[in-house]
């Protein structure tokens, strides 16, 4: 694997089909390799069973070969669906958010359904889309059923608070948007304080201009992509959650201002996962 390629948590389940859409639509457009992960996870009375296997337990071969099997044929599907995209399968023993986790250290990107089979119906995000989009050492994309990415065209949301990870998930968002041609929507959200010297209109004007410096460089890059800007008070997890409702991907940082020093993922970036009418991409320094 090299540090270029999309990794793709894959299991045949219909989440992680569309995120292998997503990412080979990605891969059009970057021109990077797609790798399909399938984690084979060997579930016994005694709990998971590695390579190493314990004395008296016997993993199953045949379910081992069937796997393989699918991995190859996703991967064969997508290949001839996509002739310029380069596509390969690999199976990896383990438990599947621990071993996306580590294989993410060589991947440019990490693509994920929201649940593969394991999940629960009720939840919009499993556990293991979740853990990993708090410890990968990639940027990480989310897609989940109702996203339906192939048929969106919509314009790419960016929350940018000034913060570290924020200013790479609008590098990484206005980069998706002049790949896609289509706009770029910077929303920045700020929380009404008592003790605020400014008033409201002279304050929401200093949250638009802090936004001027970040700004300018991207524009220079990419003169082409059209860029609004929306500062709102409130919340900036409702706000975004709002924005993308027309939007084909909405990008935050893995932690923003607000966030506590030991959090992997913040209180934003865990409620898009769960809430977002669109893919959802965290981004943070690797």
């Amino acid at each position: 694997m090299n540090g270029d390629e999309i990794l793709v948590g894959y299991d045949g389940s219909a989440d992680a089909t569309l995120a292998l859409n997503w990412a080979l639509d990605e891969a059009e457009h970057s021109g990077r390799p797609i790798r399909l992960a399938y984690v084979f996870e060997w579930v016994t009375v005694a709990g998971w069973v590695g390579p190493g296997v314990a004395p008296g337990i016997w993993p199953d071969d045949t379910a081992r070969r069937q796997v393989e099997e699918l991995v190859a044929k996703a991967a064969a599907d997508a290949a001839a669906a996509r002739p310029t995209v380069t596509v390969h399968g690999e199976v990896f023993d383990g438990p599947p958010a621990l071993v996306l986790e580590e294989r993410s250290a060589e991947a440019g990107l990490l693509v994920l359904g929201s649940r593969g089979h394991g999940g629960f119906g009720g939840l919009l995000a499993g556990s293991t889309a979740v853990s990993v989009t708090a410890h990968a050492h990639c940027p990480v994309v989310v897609v989940r059923d109702g996203d339906t990415p192939a048929g969106r065209t919509g314009r790419v949301v960016v929350g940018v608070d000034g913060s570290d990870t924020s200013l790479l998930a609008l590098g990484f968002a206005v980069e998706r948007a002049a790949q896609r041609g289509v706009p770029l929507h910077v929303v920045r959200a700020w929380e009404p304080s008592a003790d605020r010297d400014l008033g409201a209109d002279d304050a929401a004007a200093a949250e638009r201009a802090a936004l001027d410096g970040p700004l300018a460089g991207w524009r220079e890059t990419f003169p082409d992509v059209a860029v609004t800007v929306d500062v709102v008070a409130g919340r900036p997890a409702g706000a975004l959650v709002e924005a993308s409702r027309d939007a084909q991907l909405v990008v935050v940082g893995s932690r923003g201002r607000g966030g506590l020093r030991g959090m992997l993922l913040g209180s934003v970036g865990q409620q898009l996962l769960h809430h977002a009418h669109c893919p959802v991409a965290v981004v943070r320094e690797r």
